[in-house]
């Protein structure tokens, strides 16, 4: 009975922030169920994003409250044990280390080189399929529109669904890994997941957006040029230091990128509607940057396995989008959605399954052959998904806009090019010091 206060406290302010922020989404909702008219407030994505950060705060505020509370009043040090504590200690404070650092591996045999290739070409073939299919797809549901045997007709727009639905199978897969092969322990409170998972969502639900306002392939030439964005959160998150082409090169993506948008120029009358594509990409590539450089410094801290990371994140990611998708009752209409147009529906299982292996192909790619291998592969599968969007959606490219997009891939392998190059001259005159001591 003496630590029953505690636990209480904890019950209250998860339910009374549950009570208040369901009912803020509620009141925004009053009335939703009308049609909304074109040009309202309520049919704009600021609305939309509005409703989704009510959502993820009621997993923010309790948390927030209940760590503070737990370092205050010193509660696992009073706790005695039990199912609550045990969740708030590996959520708080995380875990010792129970395990060596590594798990023992099976001896490895040397592959000759035709092993290698074709190990390299089922690792391409794996990646173009698998993100070339979710490209395509993606720009697929976004954009066009549905018709069943009844002759309805109906335009999908709730891109937070569409994060929901991939990361839930990108969960379940990698979790049943995880119970089926011995991992190390996982030492690292579980709480920190959260900003790279929040970071996440927040960056794919952008990217659908985006798709709303401006065309599949300036989004793709968009992510490729992302380089900058990265480079900054670098030095802020993990204060990382570049070389000087490194800074070359992400001038260069940004020549190119200028000259693809340049090249794509809206009319007058769709001036609002690229503004908000071009804040939309944006915000895509600064959560996405960030994203990259917190998992990066998480990997360094605390020796997890990409599969633990994988499994985390999207966690946290189902999480959030499930109690936002609830307070605005998303999941019926979605849901609806879904039965009065079955070929969504398999749309929708296509992109959740090309998403979730394109990632394990990721981390298996890496695995066997490093991440130049890796990025080179992805280098040529966004230049392909123009080139696919553009034959099947019928996107213009003018000769300004195919310059662009030269200029980006260029510099993208120049930068390749120069890390390898980097790296085997610093690994010669290491070589070379060694033999004179």
């Amino acid at each position: 009975m003496a630590y029953n206060g505690p636990q209480i406290v904890i019950c209250f302010v998860i339910f009374v922030t549950l009570l208040v922020l369901y009912g803020i989404t509620s009141l925004l909702n009053t009335n939703q169920n009308k049609e909304l008219e074109e040009g309202s407030f309520r049919s704009t994505w600021i609305y939309r994003l509005l409703l989704n950060l009510i959502g993820y705060s009621t997993i923010f505020i309790p948390g927030y409250l209940i760590i503070k509370y737990v370092r205050i009043s010193k509660y696992l040090e009073r706790s005695g044990g039990g199912c609550l504590s045990q969740i708030i200690e590996a959520c708080v404070v995380g875990r010792e280390s129970g395990y060596p650092d590594s798990i023992p591996s099976s001896p490895t045999t040397s592959a000759t080189l035709k092993q290698d290739m074709l190990l390299l070409i089922f690792c391409l073939v794996g990646l173009q399929g698998s993100y070339l299919t979710w490209g395509i797809l993606q720009e697929k549901v976004i954009t066009q529109e549905y018709s069943n045997s009844s002759g309805e007709t109906g335009h999908f727009k709730d891109s937070q669904f569409l994060v929901f639905v991939n990361r839930i199978l990108a969960f379940s897969l990698s979790g049943a890994y995880i119970m089926s092969i011995k991992q190390p322990r996982h030492t690292m409170p579980l709480y920190k997941y959260v900003y790279c998972s929040f970071s996440n969502i927040m960056s794919s639900w952008c990217q659908y957006e985006a798709l709303k306002f401006v065309s599949f392939p300036t989004q793709v030439l968009a992510k490729a040029s992302k380089l900058i964005p990265v480079m900054i959160m670098g030095k802020i998150v993990n204060r990382q230091k570049y070389e000087y082409y490194e800074y070359v090169t992400a001038v260069l993506i940004s020549i190119g990128m200028t000259c693809f948008m340049l090249s794509s120029a809206p009319n007058k009358d769709s001036t609002v509607t690229t503004l908000s594509g071009l804040f939309l990409l944006a915000a895509y590539i600064t959560f996405d940057s960030f994203t990259a450089n917190w998992q990066s410094s998480l990997f360094v801290q605390y020796k997890m396995k990409p599969i633990q990371m994988m499994c985390g994140v999207n966690l946290f990611s189902c999480i959030f989008t499930a109690v936002s998708l609830f307070q605005q009752d998303a999941f019926a209409k979605s849901l609806s959605f879904m039965a009065t147009f079955p070929k969504f529906t398999l749309d929708c299982l296509l992109i959740s399954v090309s998403s979730c292996v394109g990632q394990l192909f990721i981390f298996f790619t890496i695995s066997c052959f490093g991440p130049v291998v890796f990025v080179i592969i992805m280098t040529v599968r966004q230049a392909l998904a123009i080139l696919l969007s553009c034959l099947i959606y019928e996107h213009s490219l003018s000769l300004l806009g195919i310059i662009g997009i030269l200029i980006v891939f260029g510099a993208i392998f120049l930068r390749i090019y120069c890390t390898q190059r980097l790296k085997a001259i610093r690994n010669r005159l290491q070589t070379s010091g060694a033999s004179k001591v």
